[in-house]
């Protein structure tokens, strides 16, 4: 009997979740399932271009296990695009990363998604509803952002660990 697989870290949950070709109704068509994690290690290794060592240390899995969770990412997106399917994103075998905070209003502490601050979201304090809590691991850059470029047009998360 296989043992059960060890959930994998993901730091980004998608707005759209559903990918279809244009002019064909979805209920018509087969679609490929593209798990949550696989989703993380495209959007890791394609998306942010890291290496394939630093993807598996942010997602907390073995090089050899990343490697195989980015090929069947690669593989369905592939089939989906070739045999004109659909892809739905969901399910797996994974857990959202979370952040420590602490409230610059009222010093209260807490955690929130790394998801949050990835799209811009920010986290709201849960005693005063405040949004603009600061990292509590020693950081001192709001939410984990620090600026990049020499144009103020983008920002970048710095957030590798929980």
């Amino acid at each position: 009997m296989p043992r059960p697989p060890k959930c994998r870290r993901v730091e980004f949950m998608p707005e759209v979740t559903v990918f279809k070709p244009a002019g064909v109704r979805l209920a018509e068509m087969e679609e490929e399932i593209l798990l949550l994690e696989e989703l993380e290690a495209l959007r890791l290794k394609d998306v942010e271009g890291l290496e394939q060592e630093e993807c598996a240390d942010r997602m907390q899995v073995s090089r050899p296990t990343f490697q195989r969770v980015l090929s069947s990412a690669r593989e369905k997106v592939a089939r989906a695009l070739v045999e004109g399917k659909a892809i739905r994103i969901e399910g797996g075998s994974y857990r959202l990363a979370a952040r420590k905070l602490r409230c610059e209003d009222c010093s209260y502490e807490f955690e929130a998604p790394v998801a949050m601050y990835r799209q811009g979201a920010g986290a709201a304090c849960p005693r005063c509803g405040a949004r603009h809590g600061r990292r509590n691991d020693g950081d001192q850059t709001a939410g984990g952002m620090m600026h990049h470029g020499r144009s103020r047009r983008g920002w970048k998360n710095t957030e590798g660990e929980e």
